[in-house]
């Protein structure tokens, strides 16, 4: 059938279902209904030159800079990619080939890895989904996503629900795209089923040691821990915890709940810390030997006065921390009565709290800065009646966390090769990567970011691409703007513009 037919068929279609879709787009059948229609659609219409997806149709090409981190150090260079690989690398920046793009002064650094970023598809769109979570982090310099398991609606705690993201994934994704599964009490013991969601792609799992707001997703507690350690040890698969153990906390019911200090006090420290001593206390007691790969990895670590139990039990344990962009940013000091779009869970503390975070990652106490970008529509935010106590504890951000990380860093005397080390590097030993993800060298995947870290990052509502534009980073002052993004070998964005259609790619397994 003639290409124009098809598509013309296809868009009458699509404007007669308009006002049901609009009205039930949300629903987890019609979401698995369009991501198969958008495969049949690449599939009935593929691309004119199927040997390239992006904005450059050259076989091959090269960029060069004159900043260009590679793993020892930033000098200038030139890249040379050929498909989705990094072929060979050199400092001499004269290359003669017509196929090259100069960036000059632009760093030209590795693709940033989050590992830490909600994209709530299939079931939640509404919230965020992948379509523009992943056109928000390319436009950021985020060339690879891990998706957590919440919150899709169902969440990803088998094998069909990890399916059914992968099928919106392979057609949706402007970034590279993998999954962690979901470690719940009801298949932490069952590691028959642990197995099949590694062997069909998952790249570790992720607890809540609270409750994570998701009624199907359930906290574990030690026990389960202590049952799933044997699998998570012995498979080689990183295991992710949003840590904090809630207990009763003395409360004022008077206080006003618009009052960032009065959600605050619904969380404090106490909550990270005693988490933390209940992980270690599981890793002392259990004495299956690990295999490379196994981690215990804290999630968005908010409380800096963690730090020391944490270096304290590194000595004998797999032991990582993340913490997060908007953790080295903002404090709680600075945050206006009302103003939901800063609620996030474990909460922000204060500056001096702030401070030592920063210092920590500087120091490479912390291994590795995410966004745990985890929008909700302005309803759950609790936009009108700003009730921090009622509203969704969520970031919306991962359009910005290098910019936010960089201004963070650099503040700190940090260097170019340490945000590499925090966003790339790090990131991509984490998710299982380190061995095609997260440097410049040949072998590697052409994963990039151009950015000019003197630079004014475009924080303004106009140029957020997340479904939400609800957030704390909103007209912020940071450094760091994203010139262009490589994804696998295509360019995908540059100069504020993003490539006509999706190239991101699965990761569906572990290369370390």
């Amino acid at each position: 059938m003639d290409r124009q037919v098809v598509g013309l068929i296809i868009l009458l279609n699509a404007i007669a279902a308009g006002v049901l879709y609009q009205r039930f787009h949300d629903h987890p059948q019609v979401q698995l209904l369009e991501s198969r229609a958008l495969e049949l659609y690449h599939k009935l219409l593929p691309p004119s030159q199927p040997d390239r997806c992006g904005a450059l149709k050259w076989p091959s090409y090269v960029i060069t800079s004159d900043h260009v981190v590679f793993p020892d150090g930033v000098r200038p260079g030139a890249v040379f990619i050929e498909g989705n690989k990094i072929v060979a690398v050199s400092e001499n920046t004269s290359v003669d080939s017509p196929h090259t793009l100069n960036f000059k002064d632009a760093v030209v650094a590795p693709g940033v890895i989050d590992v830490h970023i909600h994209l709530n598809e299939p079931g939640r769109v509404e919230w965020e989904g992948i379509w523009n979570g992943t056109r928000a982090a390319v436009m950021g310099g985020v060339t690879t996503v891990i998706d957590m398991p919440l919150n899709s609606n169902p969440v990803t705690t088998d094998v069909v629900q990890l399916e059914a993201k992968k099928r919106a994934a392979k057609v949706k994704a402007w970034t590279n795209v993998g999954f962690w599964a979901g470690l719940v009490p009801e298949n932490a013991a069952n590691h028959t089923l642990l197995g099949q969601l590694v062997e069909a792609g998952a790249l570790g799992f992720k607890s809540f040691m609270c409750n994570s707001g998701i009624n199907d997703f359930g906290n574990v507690g030690g026990d389960d821990i202590a049952a799933a350690l044997p699998f998570l040890k012995s498979r080689g698969v990183p295991f992710f915890v949003h840590a904090e153990v809630v207990s009763s906390v003395d409360s004022d019911p008077a206080a006003d709940p618009t009052a960032y200090a009065t959600y605050m006090a619904t969380r404090p420290p106490k909550f990270e810390q005693d988490a933390i001593r209940l992980l270690i206390e599981k890793l002392d007691a259990d004495t299956t030997p690990a295999a490379p790969g196994f981690r215990v990895h804290i999630a968005h670590l908010a409380d800096s006065g963690s730090l020391a139990m944490i270096k304290e039990a590194q000595a004998r344990h797999p032991l990582t921390v993340e913490t997060c962009a908007h953790y080295l940013t903002f404090s709680a000091e600075g945050i206006p009565n009302g103003k939901t779009q800063y609620k996030c869970a474990p909460p922000l503390r204060d500056a001096a709290n702030r401070a030592a975070l920063i210092a920590a990652v500087a120091s490479g106490a912390i291994d590795l800065v995410s966004s745990d970008h985890s929008p909700a529509p302005p309803s759950l935010k609790e936009v009108d009646s700003g009730n921090f106590l009622k509203a969704w504890g969520g970031i919306s951000g991962v359009q910005y966390l290098l910019p936010a990380t960089w201004t963070a860093l650099e503040a700190a005397g940090g260097s170019l090769s340490d945000l590499v080390r925090l966003l790339s590097e790090a990131p991509a030993r984490l998710a299982g990567l380190g061995g095609s993800k997260g440097r410049i060298a040949p072998g590697y995947d052409a994963d990039l970011v151009v950015f000019e870290p003197g630079s004014p990052a475009n924080t303004s509502v106009a140029v957020n691409l997340h479904t939400h534009k609800l957030s704390p980073y909103t007209d912020v002052p940071l450094k760091g703007k994203v010139v262009a993004a490589v994804v696998g070998g295509e360019l995908t964005s540059m100069y504020g513009h993003l490539n006509k259609k999706p190239c991101g790619r699965l990761q569906l397994k572990r290369d370390d």
